[in-house]
């Protein structure tokens, strides 16, 4: 495909290389559907529907997934800077939307007071993120850098932090109950209990 048309429904289908930044679409519907090296960057998708699409190579930067649903969606190798995930719409009687980042660039993102269990954040760069009053139990956020990332009142149950670096993780404003982390970054667990490590 080399076109994308509003109100219109794309299944099975591969798009790729597609450039198309800073357009205006609505009311689509993709299934089943591959992006591959795609430019959606500071596009905006108004009452679309993604279900179970993966992208490969794309840059969706300033996407706009406004009054969207997404679901059952793979992002490996993209950029996603600047996304406010939050004006997508989250049905609240689901807690898992399936969604996984593998070596994606998330920064300045925001999934504040977002339920969303079992996501997957593996190999991702995620600097300035806002996890704030969000519930993702369950998740596997391995291998990621989450410089100067925002949890306050956060759900961490049972997430897997292993072999992730550079998190700020209050334990006493956020559940970590079961929550795994690799040893040594674990210790800036202890900075927010006001304890001092010594050799």
């Amino acid at each position: 495909m080399t076109d994308v048309k509003n109100n219109e429904h794309y299944f099975d289908l591969a798009f790729e290389k597609l450039s198309l930044p800073d357009e205006h679409y609505s009311g689509i519907e993709f299934e089943d559907c591959q992006f591959s090296d795609c430019d959606f960057s500071a596009s905006k998708f108004q009452k679309c529907k993604f279900i179970n699409c993966t992208f490969e190579r794309c840059n969706l930067s300033l996407v706009d997934f406004s009054n969207s649903n997404l679901f059952e969606l793979k992002f490996e190798d993209s950029k996603l800077v600047g996304v406010d995930w939050t004006k997508a719409t989250w049905p609240v009687y689901h807690s898992d939307f399936e969604l996984s980042f593998k070596r994606c660039i998330l920064n300045d993102s925001s999934f504040f007071g977002l339920t969303l269990n079992e996501l997957v954040f593996d190999e991702c760069k995620l600097h300035d993120v806002d996890f704030r009053g969000g519930n993702f139990v369950g998740s596997t956020m391995t291998y990621s850098d989450f410089s100067h990332s925002l949890f306050m009142g956060t759900n961490l149950q049972a997430v897997d932090f292993s072999e992730s670096t550079a998190y700020t993780i209050d334990v006493l404003e956020n559940n970590v109950k079961k929550a795994k982390f690799s040893r040594y970054e674990a210790l800036s667990l202890l900075e927010s209990l006001g304890i001092e490590l010594v050799d």
